[in-house]
């Protein structure tokens, strides 16, 4: 189609904005020959269709239920369902009021009215790095600034925090439990360490957990969320200094796109504000589905299903990795301990975006992991996904991609 006069119209914001790389790349692993470690998607022979079917005729055939799910509903979302998120995060010492609970159409519109509510031009946020590459897409077009802090095995190092906190930030956004992209959880003593950082400072956190129910150890670690609320200081501006995201496209199906915001009431009225302006409510009917699914208790079976099948998957990772990858070459990864992915360094001369090209010839796709340095960097780093593929692809996968490795070695 030929230019129109739309272009010449286009708000300076839109410079900004940027297509991610990895939905363009699940466009090319969509192919069926290709074996892709690239999207973070959920494993699909685990989606519940029996249980959501159920749920989807219960909802239908009562004609009260029935009405609901049809009609407009309130922007906070649906109360049973708030109720049901509530209690199921009400752990750890911690009580959630479902006056607090805001439902939102995925993680994604989560992280957009945050940055709506909150960053103006060149405003700074604090992120791991490397961090998100859907936060820092959302926040862009808001021209949002970031002052970065590294990482290694225990997740965000926070002696760092105070260096970045010169920049006098709006918040810091961390993933708290199997990083993406890196896989890495923060350690208990870090945690404990940002929430008194964050008070003594008074910048909050914006806690972006769609991973920690997805615990492949037997005791997780508790949420910032959880270890703030007990975090008792006359500093404390706010009854949290922590806004929790979370999801259901994890634990239940990716397709329903719900997911879900705890936060302090300022917080939650100016974010329902903010939705009004945007789709008025998350879909009245895909709630009440996740709800029916939800109150019979199906889900904690459910995750624990998940849980096997994606520790297996990893297992079967790293076990190939360890086979095929050449790593006396300088190659090191990580090990996660739960969610859905890991990450390697490749020695410093390798560029992980020309190893995508090669790996692709071999039909293998991952994602290259400067993408998400928002600061630039990591052209020597790649992200893995292993909920997705079979045990059999994985292994397959792993050994193409390890002789393209050796051949630019």
């Amino acid at each position: 189609m030929k230019a129109s006069v739309w272009e010449s119209k286009f708000s300076s914001r839109t410079e900004r904005m940027t297509s991610s790389a990895i939905r363009e790349l699940l466009k090319v692993a969509a192919r069926p020959e290709v074996i892709s470690f690239g999207g973070g998607m959920p494993a699909p022979e685990l989606f519940p269709r029996e249980e959501v079917s159920a749920a989807t005729e219960r909802v239908l055939k009562n004609p009260e239920l029935a009405n609901q799910a049809l009609q407009y509903g309130t922007t906070e979302g649906l109360p049973a369902l708030r109720e049901w998120i509530a209690s199921f995060m009400s752990k750890d010492g911690l009580e959630v009021n479902p006056d607090n609970v805001l439902i939102t159409s995925g993680s994604q519109q989560a992280l957009d009215l945050l940055g709506k509510i909150f960053i103006d031009e060149n405003d700074y946020i604090v992120v791991e790095n490397p961090t998100y590459l859907g936060a820092l897409q959302a926040w862009a077009p808001y021209g949002a600034e970031y002052a970065t802090v590294p990482m290694d095995q225990d997740g965000m190092i926070t002696d760092a925090l105070p260096h970045a906190f010169a920049k006098n930030p709006k918040f810091i956004y961390a993933l708290s439990n199997f990083q993406n992209p890196t896989g890495v959880s923060m350690s208990l003593e870090r945690r404990q360490k940002l929430v008194e950082l964050s008070t003594k400072y008074q910048v909050p956190i914006v806690e972006d957990d769609p991973y920690g129910a997805l615990c492949f150890e037997a005791v997780p670690t508790p949420s910032l969320l959880a270890i703030e609320s007990q975090y008792e200081n006359e500093l404390k501006s706010e009854p949290s200094n922590v806004v929790y995201l979370s999801t259901f496209s994890k634990i239940l199906t990716p397709g329903l796109r719900l997911a879900w915001v705890i936060a302090p009431d300022k917080v939650i009225n100016k974010m329902v504000q903010a939705k009004q302006g945007m789709d008025l409510h998350t879909t009245t009917f895909a709630q009440c589905v996740a709800y029916e699914v939800a109150r019979t208790g199906f889900l904690d079976g459910h995750i624990q299903k998940i849980i096997e099948c994606y520790r297996r998957r990893r297992d079967v990772m790293l076990e190939s990795l360890e086979e095929n990858m050449p790593v006396n070459k300088g190659i090191t990864w990580t090990n996660p301990q739960g969610g859905l992915f890991l990450w390697i360094t490749m020695p410093e001369h390798i560029n992980t975006t020309r190893l995508l090209e090669e790996s692709l010839k071999d039909n293998v796709a991952f994602v290259p992991g400067d993408s998400f340095f928002p600061l630039g960097g990591g052209k020597n780093t790649m992200r893995l996904n292993f909920s997705y593929m079979p045990d059999a692809k994985i292994n397959e996968g792993i050994g193409r991609l390890s002789q393209v490795v050796k051949r630019m070695l």
